[in-house]
């Protein structure tokens, strides 16, 4: 499925009595801010594809991972969060301003109830700045222009899509948004990517039915690619090493298992 990152709708009004995908993931990973049809929902994907849970842990792990790796290793001080999700524990600018406390991070959204919660992402180093902007992923020039009213595009970003472009169906369009924001920070920067997939050595196939059901029973519509399809979004980087793996297993300690999301980092020349 997806990262709880929502992309939909402009500024959409909060509904609940849809089932919303920010608030079905905070419920897999054991959140509060989800209502009972989320929770129904939630609980008939897990029961259709039990690894869901798996998979929402792994992808929040993988950004735990993935930030102190390109803040520690990298040097990198700016972060651009496509798609932040609901705020839960270790989000991007506390690990980043752990690292390093000048971090500047800017978080993308446009999701009712992220938008309720944005005052928790608001919350950061004194030394550094934490800033939050209402856009929509399917928008990317209006992102790149109001985070240049934070983030310095003359330095490396780091630019986080964990989870987002799995909501723009049109491949086409979600390879534009990803050239477009990567043409807009200079050498050096990272895109740091997560993705479901349906491949079945990663045992994706059951990413088929649910979210056939989710995309019949909830908002908005989600969508799986082939690591294939998924590796073309690195098109023009260099990917770092593992390289593109299940990020359950990038840069992980002992052996996890796999599950069907690649993760991977990458640097722009």
């Amino acid at each position: 499925m997806s990262d709880g990152h929502t992309p939909s709708g402009g500024s959409a009004k909060l509904n609940t009595g849809v089932a919303h995908n920010a608030r079905v993931w905070n419920y897999w990973i054991g959140g509060k801010d989800n209502y009972e049809v989320d929770q129904q929902v939630g609980e008939q994907v897990a029961g259709m594809f039990p690894i869901i849970r798996d998979i929402a842990r792994a992808d929040r792990e993988f950004l735990g991972r993935a930030v102190r790796f390109v803040a520690e290793e990298r040097g990198i001080r700016q972060f651009l969060d496509i798609g932040t999700g609901l705020p839960t524990a270790e989000n991007t600018h506390e690990i980043a301003q752990l690292v390093a406390p000048d971090s500047r991070i800017v978080y993308v959204d446009n999701d009712p109830i992220v938008l309720v919660h944005a005052r928790t992402l608001l919350t950061g180093t004194r030394e550094g700045v934490t800033a939050y902007i209402d856009a929509d992923v399917h928008d990317p020039d209006a992102i790149i222009e109001r985070a240049g009213q934070t983030l310095d595009f003359t330095e490396p970003v780091a630019v986080m899509m964990l989870g987002i472009l799995n909501f723009v169906l049109d491949y086409d369009k979600a390879r534009e948004i990803v050239r477009r924001v990567l043409a807009a920070v200079p050498s050096g920067s990272l895109l740091v990517l997560t993705h479901p997939t349906f491949d079945s050595e990663l045992g994706g196939e059951g990413q088929i039915p649910a979210m056939k059901f989710w995309n019949e029973n909830a908002t908005p519509p989600i969508t799986a690619r082939s690591g294939t399809d998924i590796a073309a979004f690195f098109d023009g980087l260099e990917l770092l090493e593992p390289g593109m793996v299940s990020c359950s297993q990038w840069r992980a300690p002992g052996s996890p298992v796999p599950v069907p999301q690649y993760g991977a980092v990458a640097v722009k020349p």
